[in-house]
């Protein structure tokens, strides 16, 4: 599969973060999020909202080097019934300094992958599962596009199959690498499949039909909640056969 088109993702990106605000319109602030228990709803919308605004400054500016988001200072966040006006715009600043530079543009980012084109993608697929933590939190109903969603299990699969290599200590996957067990990750909506197989060196992800050790499906919305731990490995929403525990393995070390 294809990534989304950068056109498509910065149009989703601007939709889920006005998602995100009407999610936690009206809540109470202080209220716990479970599947983030050390944030409230409040810390939950910061985390997000921050990432728009600093990863937009970061690529208006231009750099030449890598900038960590901590040497990034931004205005503070508004009170919390402004929290959607503040992700609304922190999106739209995004998707319009990505626009003013090209999405192919070298900028600083915390992977291989340099373009200013990637903090679209991830952050449309940050908020979209940070939209089902409000969600649950807030008891709102929740679902997502089955191609957004399942764009989102590619890239966070690309992501651990770079973090797997000794190269990255700062975000070591050592764990994850193997002697070729192998995971399939089937989205039943739409049809498409994921092949991990873990390496001595890496984590390798292909689209090779084969057999696997354990396969994993669903809907793709369930799936990726699945791999990112908002839903239990058993939740029934989720079919797993074959060797369940090395699933289980998969997800203790993939959560960032």
């Amino acid at each position: 599969m294809k990534s989304l088109s950068h056109d498509r993702l910065a149009v989703a990106l601007v939709g889920e973060a006005e998602r995100f605000g009407a999610t936690i319109a009206g809540a109470a602030p202080d209220s716990p999020v479970p599947t983030c228990p050390e944030w409230t709803l409040r810390d939950l919308a910061w985390h997000v909202g921050v990432a728009y605004h600093k990863s937009a400054a970061i690529i208006a500016s231009r750099p030449a080097g890598y900038v960590p988001f901590e040497a990034v200072t931004i205005g503070e966040p508004p009170a919390f019934a402004g929290l959607g006006d503040w992700l609304r715009d922190g999106a739209g600043r995004l998707v319009a300094a990505v626009a003013e530079v090209g999405p192919e543009t070298p900028t600083s980012t915390w992977t291989p992958d340099r373009r200013a084109g990637f903090w679209t993608r991830r952050l449309t697929h940050e908020t979209v599962v940070h939209r089902a933590d409000a969600a649950l939190a807030t008891g709102t109903p929740y679902d997502v596009d089955a191609e957004l969603a399942a764009d989102g299990i590619a890239e966070g699969l690309g992501l651990v199959a770079v973090f797997s290599r000794p190269h990255h200590p700062a975000l070591d996957r050592t764990p994850l690498r193997g002697t070729g067990e192998t995971l399939l990750f089937h989205a039943t909506e739409p049809d498409l499949g994921w092949l991990v197989r873990r390496t001595p060196s890496a984590v390798e992800v292909s689209h090779e039909p084969a057999a696997a050790d354990v396969v994993v499906e669903g809907r793709a919305a369930d799936l990726l909640l699945a791999l990112t731990g908002r839903l239990a490995a058993d939740d029934p929403r989720i079919g797993v056969s074959g060797d369940a525990e090395l699933f289980r393995h998969w997800l203790a070390h993939t959560r960032f």
